[in-house]
């Protein structure tokens, strides 16, 4: 292979495949294309034609656009810059709000077809904010170059491109983003704004050693305040705690809930969701949240501590229902909520899971592949989705959020 590449060509873009990227066809080759859009005509150019099944290619111009097609958010990430001076990060943000939303729909119902053989009439719905997508990061991590100068990674490698705007940063995040100044040593920067506290410009240093030093800082959710380590994870959209902590509330099925079970926060963080459980159900509600990290199991601690019923469980959640396997354990009655990583919660965690006959899992997913395939795993396991709502808590990127309720199936 390597002959094509650098090849340019026409396409016609049908579809839009998982991670952003258009679907074309070049003499019946699939050819996956970026900065596209179903409908449009493109001169792209191949960048990778190492699988004989599909090239990957970028738009180098367009032909014939979309009505859908607007001028991007970000000047810096436009088509009429050359690929590779493109930066990354707003990979839809060339695409009208409302059409990004549809197209999100699309692969996540396409997804659970295919993989779960599940047909849904699910909808991405806009939180609020910025009518264009904008304006709603409030936490952001530029690199650095070797020169010092601070910018995004380009769309698809790791060269540093240097930027005079941030537009998916919150108001306050883009002020205090550094971007004329140097950072010799560092490898980034985040900067950081917590509803409940001071903003913060972070460097990392490439030559520091271990962790950095924790900094204990304030979210804000409603009138509630959750402890949580300023480089810790927290939903990053201004809106996105709110919106998660009111959809995971609204999956619970008040009827199967029983707040003496033994309820359960997975990949719990810091305690965002299970708070959002027992606001709903009250001050004897039980629940335990497992999270692997150390710091933020210390924090998940300290924001359950009105709830007598709560604990915090420092242990990887799969190692942590392995160590119930062959017990008397039972979560009979029991509620679970999810949020695992990207990669989804696999095999091995849902075989445990459903092992312990909870009354329901709800389930919070970052990624449509995953959850189709979790889904899938436990449709075979006897288990059925009630209940989906999406959320488009990344607005001018590829990624959408979603929250499922599942049930046994009968």
């Amino acid at each position: 292979m390597g002959e094509m590449l650098g090849a340019e060509f026409e396409v016609d873009v049908t579809n839009i495949a998982h991670g952003g990227i258009s679907v074309a066809r070049h003499e019946g080759r699939v050819v996956f294309v970026a900065d596209a859009i179903p409908g449009e005509r493109v001169l792209v150019r191949v960048t990778d034609d190492a699988k004989k099944s599909f090239w990957r290619a970028e738009t180098v111009s367009v032909v014939s656009p979309s009505e859908h097609r607007q001028p991007h958010v970000w000047a810096e990430a436009s088509v009429d810059r050359a690929p590779e001076r493109r930066a990354g990060g707003a990979e839809f943000g060339h695409i009208a709000p409302g059409h990004q939303r549809e197209l999100k729909r699309q692969v996540l119902a396409d997804a659970l077809q295919r993989m779960a053989g599940v047909d849904s009439d699910v909808r991405v719905e806009a939180i609020d904010g910025e009518p264009d997508g904008t304006g709603w990061r409030t936490r952001l991590r530029l690199h650095v170059a070797k020169d010092g100068t601070l910018g995004p990674f380009a769309a698809r490698s790791h060269t540093v491109i240097p930027v005079d705007s941030v537009p998916l940063a919150s108001p306050e995040v883009a002020r205090l983003t550094p971007l004329d100044e140097r950072f010799n040593g560092a490898t980034h920067v985040d900067i950081v704004a917590p509803s409940g506290s001071n903003a913060f410009v972070l460097a990392g240093d490439s030559t520091s050693k271990g962790r950095p030093k924790p900094h204990r800082v304030t979210e804000l959710v409603g009138e509630r305040e959750f402890a949580v380590d300023v480089r810790g994870f927290w939903q990053v959209h201004h809106g996105a705690a709110q919106t998660l902590t009111s959809a995971v509330q609204d999956a619970i099925d008040g009827d199967l809930f029983d707040p003496r079970a033994s309820n359960h926060d997975l990949y719990g963080g810091v305690g965002l969701l299970a708070a959002a459980v027992a606001d709903r159900f009250g001050p004897t509600t039980r629940i335990t949240t497992v999270e692997s990290d150390a710091l933020a199991t210390d924090h998940a601690a300290s924001n359950l501590v009105e709830w007598l019923g709560s604990q915090a469980v420092t242990s990887r959640v799969d190692r942590y229902l392995q160590g119930l396997r062959g017990s008397a354990t039972s979560w009979r009655g029991a509620t679970v909520v999810l949020d695992p990583p990207r990669s989804g919660a696999g095999k091995e965690v849902v075989d445990h899971l459903v092992g312990l006959e909870p009354a329901q899992i709800v389930y919070v997913a970052c990624d449509p592949v995953a959850l189709a395939r979790d889904v899938a795993l436990l449709r075979e396991r006897g288990w059925e989705l009630s209940r989906l709502r999406a959320f488009d808590l990344f607005p001018n990127t590829h990624h959408v959020e979603a929250v499922a309720t599942l049930v046994p199936a009968g």
